[in-house]
């Protein structure tokens, strides 16, 4: 018997820095009930869907910066949200910044089933940008000021019919995001993303923001046999520019569904999952084709490391007459 998943990429317009967070979990509400309309069991929400991009702003006081976290889920704000997925028969992943008990501060998401309760948590661990103030920049990207870098690694979950990972929005660039849970069966990986349009680090040409997103989710759903749903903040937020352009791809690496807007708005396809075998029985089936004798120079070494100064010689096989 086939297994097919009706799934959504819930992408969400701008959120305004005064936007409550009741507002926000109002706007998913919305979202969620068109998809129950749409036999939708299983939807994916941005990157810091219950605010703001904050780290676009350079802040000195932490209180200030702590009125952006959250300290447990589910809060009496997002309540509601985890309510109506039970009462729906909906599960979802959401992101938003999360504060430990113990006073650790990680860009979060979280797994949710059908019944509303949470199964998986995953913290962003490639962190972009930058940790300091620069002044010269028009906005800031300050993600290694006010996170710190996840500790929970890449875990999959088997929920809902299938099994699913997690990652947060520069993961996806990474190939060893993908690769660390197809090790692990993946077959549904969500992740949400909150991308400026505008590279402030160097000059890009702005077309490429949507091509490099498209080409990273396509090939990593190929390379890795599995569906990518990716999930956009989209339009402009607070003056910057969001890239939008949510997407599911299939593990063909081909685009299923993809957004039309920069707004709320929800991108809805049917998850065959019967497809993922392929790829994982033939072309990338990991125990047969794998050579890891030959890779340890991904996991033993962080920058580049160039071969020694002066050019190589060469064999001199012209003298072999």
């Amino acid at each position: 018997m086939a297994r097919i998943i009706t799934a959504a990429a819930a992408q969400m317009g701008p959120i305004a820095r005064a936007e409550s967070r009741t507002s926000c979990v109002n706007r998913m509400i919305e979202m969620m009930r068109e998809a129950k309309s749409r036999g939708v069991r299983y939807m994916v929400f941005p990157e810091l869907a219950l605010t703001t991009f904050f780290p676009r702003w350079y802040m000195e006081d932490w209180k200030e910066v702590e009125t952006f976290f959250e300290r447990t889920m589910p809060t009496k704000e997002t309540l509601p949200l985890f309510e109506k997925a039970a009462e729906w028969g909906i599960g979802f992943y959401l992101g938003y910044a999360e504060l430990t008990e113990d006073g650790h501060h990680y860009n979060t998401s979280i797994l949710v089933n059908d019944k509303g309760r949470i199964v998986g948590k995953y913290r962003k661990v490639h962190l972009p940008g930058h940790s300091e103030h620069e002044p010269h920049r028009p906005w800031q990207h300050l993600e290694k000021r006010y996170f710190e870098p996840g500790d929970l690694g890449f875990p999959v979950w088997r929920t809902m019919g299938a099994i699913h990972g997690m990652a947060i929005c520069n993961d996806r660039r990474w190939p060893e995001t993908y690769r660390s849970m197809s090790l692990q069966g993946a077959e549904i990986i969500s992740l949400g993303y909150n991308t400026p349009d505008e590279n402030t680090s160097a000059f890009e040409p702005k077309h490429l923001r949507n091509f490099h997103n498209d080409l990273v989710v396509q090939a990593s759903a190929y390379q890795n046999s599995c569906y990518v749903i990716a999930t956009a903040k989209a339009g402009i937020e607070e003056g910057v520019g969001m890239i939008g352009g949510s997407l599911i791809a299939q593990p063909s690496g081909e685009i299923v569904a993809k957004a039309q807007t920069l707004e709320d708005e929800l991108v809805v396809a049917d998850l065959r999952l019967d497809l993922v075998q392929m790829g994982k029985e033939t072309v990338f089936n990991f125990a047969k084709h794998r050579r890891i004798e030959h890779y340890g120079r991904i996991t033993s070494q962080t920058g580049v490391e160039l071969p020694p100064a002066g050019e190589v010689e060469g064999e001199d096989v012209l003298s072999r007459k």
